[in-house]
């Protein structure tokens, strides 16, 4: 029989709605059921497309034995880490602490004011390597709360008030300078790891944010050191198992340092934050490897995550069955040479010399990951496309990955933005569309009539939760670069609307630090407050980019001091965990002299020749920079204002703070004057 989680929207809950434990959701009412019957809470943390999860569901929420144990002597209450991260981030704050480890599933036993005093991960069905039973941790749990509550409740308080003690941010009073960016430059250098790109050991994730602050510094600074460790990062990603080398798109992380074996799920928020790296890489190298990736990833999102209903779906799971009806991790991508040669005959010792496929296997049970080990220029073109289409269509016949058709606001917002300038740099009309149609759904489905975001959808249902300071600044740039790509004002509309609720909820308006509730949510145990990146970009530093990012386009003074105030986070924390702050680095590096807004006014944005000068201004500014494109007479844009035409013919204006140079009509001309700037 199903237990509370079968009306939920989040897959993740979904997939535990016939587990014999009675389940509760997030909710007031769980807490006032243990406080009712006088019982401890347990709280799982975990997301759809997490392994350990599967896991220890299977082993431990699937047993009847241990349902029937927890439905006697707690109150079980199941959340999805990606409808409620705020959730999440308080308990895994208080993992952290106590543990200095964390990861999902995430377990926490609280009393029933919401108060933790016991923590762990993920714990098996039987002791092993020096761990207890998940079953010894349920006993240990419950013989402590019957027989000495009041030291428990004294244990509980206790991290209550250390966690409101903590100090989690010195928050500078002004922005960071150059002499902070150089500094987090020179800690990005020592922790770099030059013979296998990206930064520390294994596991190894990749760098997103760091790279878009490489990026970024280079492109103002001409750094070539910064140019090379994002270049060769980039490379070794992308010719690693952690890439799929036949459909495209990146895996959560790679096990191992050389980016050859991954953790299997792809995640939404990484393939569109790479995505635009890779663009971005291209633009700066005009690399074809760049190229080649960003398009390739671009193409799985609109492939294999797009819903029917416009947006992108949150993941795809790492296991899938491997034919036998066993759910194992990787089966889907993973080959041996016997498949090789099942598939392609006489071409499949081609294809293990390409790909690195062994005998001995580079992954588990003699199977390999495919990666790129030696040059691609020693093979012939042709055949390896053919190989490549063959392995392909013979993959999309094994049973493939679950997928997770949550629609997660912020994530949406991410891809949206990759989507936008992917299509407009490489002349993809059709990414652009993808990027409008996701877009549209953020609009119809997720904001309301006060301008207030829903965290999640799904089938064009909105869930129950609201949205978290991310959803706010990441859509709101989603909406920023398609303003700036395709020259309709409206996403610039919509994007300030969502910003000024990052302002009067989110902000502190005594010092500019963020939150990543607002100020209306539902009180926690601690209100969390994090300006580090995570696997997706600060909630606090995203706010701080798009909010410059609209001070640009509208000339705005309010929003740039916000910006400003912000990033005094980033003063404090670039020099001395710049690994974890990338975002915030990246945003920072577009405070200082540089063409920052360009405005391109036509007859029409469609004209031909506006259509030329506004590609050139998109490939030409660096990352972080403004275009504006519209009509004389168009008053969506203030950066428009008072920018004519030159004879009739379009003309551009590279601007600094809205003071602009001698406008040109030459796309060329244009090309250069941006190069010199």
């Amino acid at each position: 029989m199903p237990n509370r989680l079968a009306h939920e929207t989040s897959p993740y809950l979904l997939q535990h709605a016939d587990n014999p434990v009675d389940w509760w959701p997030w909710s007031g009412e769980a807490f006032e059921e243990a406080r009712r019957t006088g019982r401890p809470v347990l709280l799982s943390v975990g997301y759809s497309s997490c392994h350990w999860c599967h896991v220890m569901a299977h082993e431990s929420f699937e047993d009847q034995a241990t349902a029937d144990y927890l439905n006697e002597h707690f109150v079980s209450v199941k959340v999805d880490r990606e409808e409620r991260p705020d959730v999440d981030a308080v308990y895994m704050e208080a993992v952290q602490a106590a543990t200095g480890q964390g990861g999902w599933p995430m377990t926490v036993f609280l009393t029933p004011d919401a108060e933790p005093f016991y923590f762990g991960t993920y714990f098996p069905p039987a002791p092993r390597h020096g761990m207890p039973s998940f079953r010894q941790v349920l006993e240990g749990v419950q013989q402590a709360w019957t027989t000495r509550q009041d030291e428990v409740a004294e244990v509980a308080g206790k991290i209550v008030r250390d966690l409101a003690q903590r100090e989690i941010v010195r928050h500078a009073a002004e922005a960071p300078g150059e002499a902070e960016l150089a500094q987090a430059l020179l800690g990005l250098t020592r922790e770099y790891d030059p013979q296998r790109g990206g930064f520390g050991g294994a596991p190894k994730f990749p760098p997103s944010m760091v790279l878009e602050f490489l990026l970024r510094h280079h492109a103002r600074t001409g750094a070539e050191g910064a140019l090379q460790m994002a270049q060769d990062t980039c490379e070794r990603m992308a010719r690693g198992g952690i890439y799929d080398q036949l459909g495209g798109g990146f895996a959560r992380y790679s096990v191992d340092r050389d980016w050859i074996v991954p953790h299997f799920e792809k995640m939404l928020y990484d393939n569109a934050l790479l995505c635009r790296v890779y663009a971005h890489l291209w633009r700066a190298t005009r690399s074809d490897l760049a190229r080649r990736v960003a398009l390739e990833t671009a193409d799985f999102l609109v492939r294999e995550l797009r819903t029917e209903e416009g947006g992108f779906a949150s993941a795809l799971d790492a296991d899938s069955d491997d034919g036998s009806g066993r759910h194992v991790e990787g089966a889907y991508y993973a080959w041996t040479p016997a498949q090789l040669r099942e598939v392609l005959g006489d071409d499949a010792e081609l294809a293990a010399q390409y790909f690195g496929v062994t005998e001995e296997g580079t992954f588990e049970h003699g199977q390999s990951v495919l990666q790129l080990p030696q040059t691609e220029g020693v093979f012939d073109a042709e055949k390896v496309a053919s190989v490549r289409r063959r392995l392909l269509d013979a993959r999309t016949r094994r049973p493939a990955p679950g997928r997770d058709d949550k629609v997660v606001a912020a994530w949406n917002g991410l891809a949206v933005a990759a989507l936008a300038e992917t299509g407009a740099y490489f002349d993809r009309p059709d990414l652009t569309e993808a990027a409008l149609g996701a877009a549209d759904l953020l609009v119809r489905v997720h904001l309301d009539e006060h301008a207030r975001l829903a965290r999640t959808s799904k089938d064009g249902r909105v869930g129950p939760n609201a949205g978290v300071l991310e959803d706010y600044a990441d859509v709101a740039e989603g909406f920023l670069a398609l303003a700036s790509v395709t020259g309709e004002g409206v996403w610039l509309d919509f994007a300030g609307l969502l910003l000024d609720q990052v302002l009067a909820r989110f902000t502190d308006p005594a010092t500019g630090a963020l939150y990543d509730t607002a100020s209306d949510a539902e009180p926690l145990i601690r209100r969390p407050q994090d300006p580090t990146d995570n696997a997706v970009p600060s909630g606090w530093t995203a706010a701080a980019g798009a909010l410059l990012g609209y001070a640009a386009h509208t000339g705005s003074e309010a929003h740039r001091t916000a910006a400003e105030r912000a990033l005094g986070v980033v003063k404090t924390l670039g020099p001395r965990v710049p690994r974890f702050i990338g975002w915030g680095l990246a945003v920072a590096e577009a405070l200082f002299d540089g063409p920052r807004e360009v405005a391109v006014v036509g007859p029409a944005p469609t004209d031909e020749r506006t259509a030329a000068l506004h590609r050139t201004a998109l490939l030409g500014t660096a990352p972080g920079a403004v275009v504006a494109c519209g009509t004389p007479d168009s008053d969506e844009f203030p950066l428009l204002a008072d920018r004519t035409l030159i004879d009739g013919a379009p003309a551009a204006y590279v601007c600094r703070g809205f003071v602009c140079d001698l406008p040109t009509t030459d796309p060329a001309a244009l090309k250069a004057r941006l190069a010199r700037s």
